[in-house]
């Protein structure tokens, strides 16, 4: 039996979609449950910053994750394979009009991301603040909080709307099958099966 988490949000339609090609049929959570059977898999529903701590603690052998998320965490698991769905960047963005000013001897960085956003600036050696937020993160450099951000982006639509512009890729990101290191020595035969079996749709 292999237990597997997967992700609400942004990846979950279309790593259903990629589960229902290989199991066949119509692969969905009924009504609000969060556990589903399939075979010899039990497949967990659970937030996608949370796939990487139940496969981490090994309350699911693998999983799906954003390698955005798998950089932020610093969790110790095996990347199996790039799903090439959930497609975005981690982008720094300023507003328009106006350059973030790197000359100052410090600069604000509003961020949901302060690893990946940390990492980034300590290699440029640009010394910055970085302001934790949870979520509307566009609203920081237009109300003055922050000089810039860092934040996902898909289609830029969002920045644009709200008057921000791109000034750098950090990092592009997209979906990876993820497995928990001791799950994958005990059960490697099942789980290197799925993978490849994964690998023939991507």
């Amino acid at each position: 039996m292999i237990t597997i988490a997967l992700p609400k949000g942004r990846i979950a339609k279309e790593s259903l979609e990629l589960f229902s090609r290989i199991f066949g049929g119509d692969f969905v959570f009924e009504d609000r449950k969060l556990v589903l059977q399939k075979e010899n898999f039990t497949f967990l529903l659970v937030r996608s910053q949370d796939v990487l701590t139940y496969v981490h603690h090994r309350a699911a052998d693998i999983g799906v994750v954003g390698l955005d998320v798998i950089e932020e965490s610093q969790h110790n698991v095996l990347k199996l394979l790039d799903l090439q769905i959930g497609k975005c960047k981690v982008v720094i963005g300023s507003e328009v009009g106006k350059s973030i000013d790197y000359q100052k001897p410090q600069i604000k960085i509003a961020t949901k991301m302060p690893h990946i956003t940390h990492k980034y600036f300590s290699k440029k050696a640009i010394p910055i603040e970085i302001i934790k937020l949870y979520g509307s993160i566009e609203l920081a450099p237009l109300v003055g909080l922050s000089d810039g951000i860092v934040d996902i982006v898909e289609t830029g639509n969002t920045m644009k709307q709200n008057n921000l512009k791109i000034d750098e890729v950090i990092m592009e990101s997209s979906a990876y099958l993820i497995a928990n290191q001791n799950s994958f020595y005990q059960k490697q035969e099942e789980i290197l099966s799925l993978s490849e079996r994964l690998g023939a749709l991507v």
